[in-house]
């Protein structure tokens, strides 16, 4: 009897007080909605800022002494140290004369290897590596060329004639440069290259252990980070995951206030309906634990609700910032249930004390 009176109060409580019942649902569907797509995104967060950060080019910078080019290894030596996913491309400079006389800094490099490690260039057109004297042109070094398509360089003596293919906009020092294959460079000029840029994934720890990797055992070079790229992807991981922290914090906190009045509210109306248990034998650990399923079944209804929803919104946030797929991450299930059992938990504390003070004698002569 004691069984179907507390199965009774609890159909009776979440049926015929829809009201109440529907906002603690919505409450507890929200939280665990929010934690799941925090959650979720979190758990490929460090992969898809890194890939981000890709994107910006190198982190590492490695130059040769002075008024010396690198070993004729290096780039070698560089790649197997970074490992196969870094990224990397070798430059050779020289100071140039164009045929208005300007001079004008001349780049020699692998345009497939520079196309990889700066994909944030701006350039209208890339040159095709079947022409051996095809040029890339920055912004302002084409004012300095009389004829884009034939640009006429001469250096120590040495005239060359470059087919321009496209122009290149970064707002930095390669909008003075032009570009131009390596191979074709070292046979016009005689010059080595001189500087390594390097791309390193994985955030500031792997491009710390990579440069003492490179210091070790290329103690000829200079070895230097590209600190706003190092510094500036760290700052914003550490703080995107402290954001995350914070938001799931906020959320579970007003999720917890919003259903403690619900709650609350819930035990006042039925205040009669509990005393009457008291009266009829009822103890106290069937009233609250009563209460306390109550709590219990709308806590799992809305992580069951809130996980797909939180499923769907994490994918559409990442597709939408990152134009990849974040998949549902059953991982995160035990972790969001839990969130949400604490927040029915702590929520009902307060009604159950008002259970405990509860004077049946008193609320059925109606004081």
């Amino acid at each position: 009897m004691a069984t179907l009176s507390l199965t009774g109060m609890l159909r009776r409580s979440l049926v015929h007080r829809r009201a109440r019942s529907v906002s603690a649902l919505v409450a507890m569907t929200v939280s665990a909605g929010v934690a799941t797509a925090l959650l979720t995104l979190y758990a490929d967060l460090d992969a898809k800022l890194h890939k981000e950060f890709r994107s910006f080019g190198a982190n590492i910078v490695i130059t040769a002494a002075a008024n010396a080019p690198l070993r004729a290894d290096a780039f070698d030596r560089v790649q197997q140290a970074a490992g196969p996913d870094a990224r990397a491309a070798e430059f050779a400079y020289a100071v140039a004369t164009t045929d208005t006389g300007t001079p004008v800094v001349v780049a020699g490099t692998d345009f497939a290897a520079v196309r990889r490690l700066d994909s944030w260039w701006q350039v209208d057109a890339w040159p095709d590596p079947a022409v051996a004297n095809a040029a890339l042109l920055g912004q302002r070094a084409a004012q300095f060329v009389g004829n884009e398509h034939a640009v006429a360089l001469t250096y120590a003596g040495r005239a060359v004639t470059l087919q321009g293919a496209g122009r290149i906009k970064t707002g930095g020092d390669e909008d003075s440069r032009i570009y131009m294959p390596l191979a074709a460079f070292t046979v016009w000029t005689g010059l080595e290259p001189s500087v390594i840029e390097l791309q390193v994934p994985g955030g500031a720890k792997r491009v710390e252990a990579t440069m003492a990797k490179l210091r070790e055992e290329m103690p000829d070079v200079q070895v230097q980070p590209v600190r706003q790229l190092v510094e500036g992807e760290s700052k914003i991981v550490d703080r995107t995951h402290a954001l995350m922290y914070g938001a799931v914090l906020l959320i579970a906190l007003t999720v917890a206030v919003s259903v403690l009045a619900t709650l609350s509210a819930s035990v006042l109306e039925r205040r009669r309906d509990f005393a009457l248990m008291k009266a009829l034998g009822g103890s106290q650990g069937q009233l609250m634990g009563m209460f306390l399923l109550e709590a219990l079944v709308l806590a799992l209804a809305g992580v069951a609700a809130g996980f797909i929803v939180g499923s769907a919104a994490a994918w559409a946030i990442s597709e939408g910032n990152f134009h990849t797929a974040t998949l549902p991450h059953l991982s995160v299930l035990p972790l969001v249930l839990l969130l949400n059992v604490t927040i029915a938990a702590l929520a009902a504390l307060l009604p159950v004390r008002v259970l405990r003070g509860l004077q049946p004698a008193a609320l059925l002569k109606g004081e």
